[in-house]
């Protein structure tokens, strides 16, 4: 007979150390839904948070192993996460890729009784569908892009035109963040329209971009510090869109104002909208904004932490992290107390496989990670074991952080890290945060 689960710890408003329910939270067991550089970074994160003393994982990745207790499971399969979660007596689920949520994981684990840090099915639709999203944003008076939802031919031939150049065209559903074009060909723009069927095409926000993370409980939201990502493939922004290939933190160029706005202007509207519709937001409102001459608008929703930017927004994150996504998943969040980071910055830099992001190499073998550098470690996003060895499993296969006083500082120890791994056929940006000032 199988020994029954450990029983949950009762989740309590106060779990600052030394607080009233700190005793109890010290014995926090987090199960970790996902395989990529985003649940490397939280699954570290928690296993260096005093109150948790396991930290699970499924899938998981090679390196994620270092920190987490793996369990095989498809992580889009509401019924095998739910269980997994039983079985290990799981206090709380932290559901990492937008997939899961669409199909509905966290709404599984929350109907059996275990706290969740992720949105229902219903809400995670602000990023399941560009459409979505763009209703909320209307519904709430949020400053965005003006946008036509289109299905034909001929539907997004006159947004287009309406538009004008450049042309930006979004897949209504979930891309992995490669399912924007931005173009001045018209014929590229219809191109991407048909082969997605149903988009959304809007006008282009011109401006820097910014990447807020807003922590919700369903009716209260705080929001963690800005960070800048890199979408484009290659040096200078040039190439296809892709899921990211580096970020950084703090942004010292950004207006002293801006976290304050968003929260005001579009984080606190949306929540409101979506509890109002009856599906409150509970988990982590990635927020994408351009900087424009009007202010800051939004350029797109994500219902999950951003990858890559969760690498380096929770590098400098000092509050523990367990207890702030258990405020999140209990709804409590509004007595939770004002968040602490590190001094100084960090940047990450990611190595991505050959061919990435069109159709990526996998089974190369990745050297040189057990070299060490001072202020920097390496996160894992699409890796594997083969026997010993460490091999590449996906389009972005590693993301190297670095550390230091300064943006500077934390970008040159981040690229000597780059610089001591090798991986066939693998390429990286050499420009990340190199204009962060």
């Amino acid at each position: 007979m199988s020994p029954a689960p450990p029983a949950r710890t009762s989740v309590h408003s106060l779990w600052t150390a030394g607080g009233p329910g700190a005793d109890r939270l010290s014995r926090v067991r987090v199960l970790v839904i996902g395989s990529g550089g985003r649940e490397h970074a939280l699954c570290r994160s928690l296993a260096a948070d005093p109150q948790v003393t396991e930290v699970h994982c499924a899938p998981g990745n090679a390196g994620v192993a270092q920190v987490a207790t793996l369990h095989p499971v498809t992580p889009t399969d509401p019924a095998a996460v739910t269980r997994l979660a039983s079985e290990l007596g799981a206090d709380l689920v932290v559901v990492g890729p937008e997939a899961p949520l669409v199909a509905g994981v966290a709404d599984a684990v929350r109907e059996a009784g275990i706290p969740c840090f992720g949105p229902s099915r219903e809400a995670a639709r602000i990023e399941g569908s560009k459409a979505f999203a763009k209703d909320v944003m209307v519904a709430a008076g949020v400053p965005t892009a003006r946008s036509r939802t289109c299905v034909t031919p001929e539907e997004a031939a006159a947004a287009l035109d309406e538009f004008g150049t450049p042309y930006v065209v979004k897949d209504d559903g979930l891309a992995a963040g490669k399912g924007v074009v931005v173009t001045d060909d018209r014929d590229e723009a219809l191109r991407h329209a048909a082969a997605c069927g149903r988009v959304v095409i809007e006008e282009f926000l011109d401006g820097p971009e910014v990447s807020l993370f807003a922590l919700c409980d369903g009716s209260t939201a705080v929001p963690l510090q800005p960070a800048q990502d890199h979408k484009r493939a290659y040096d200078g922004d040039k190439g296809p869109n892709t899921g990211g290939m580096g970020a950084y933190t703090p942004l010292p160029w950004a207006p002293g104002d801006l976290t304050d706005r968003v929260m005001a202007e579009t984080v606190i509207p949306t929540v409101t909208e979506l509890a109002r519709r009856g599906t409150p937001y509970t988990g982590v409102l990635f927020v994408g904004l351009a900087l424009t001459a009007e202010g800051p608008k939004v350029i797109e929703f994500n219902a999950r932490f951003g990858d890559p930017e969760t690498q380096v927004v929770l590098d400098r994150l000092e509050t523990p992290l367990a207890g702030l996504l258990l405020a999140c998943a209990d709804g409590t969040l509004g007595g939770f107390g004002p968040l602490s980071y590190r001094d100084g910055a960090a940047v990450t830099v990611v190595i991505a496989a050959e061919d990435y992001p069109a159709d990526p190499v996998k089974g190369d073998v990745i050297e040189g990670l057990s070299d060490t550098v001072e202020n920097a470690y390496v996160l894992h996003s699409g890796t594997a074991l083969d026997g010993d060895r460490v091999v590449s499993n996906g389009g972005r296969v590693l993301s190297v952080v670095g550390t230091g006083p300064d943006v500077a500082a934390a970008r040159a120890a981040a690229y000597e890290a780059v610089g001591r791994i090798r991986m066939r056929g693998s390429h990286h940006r050499t420009d990340i945060a190199g204009h962060s000032a």
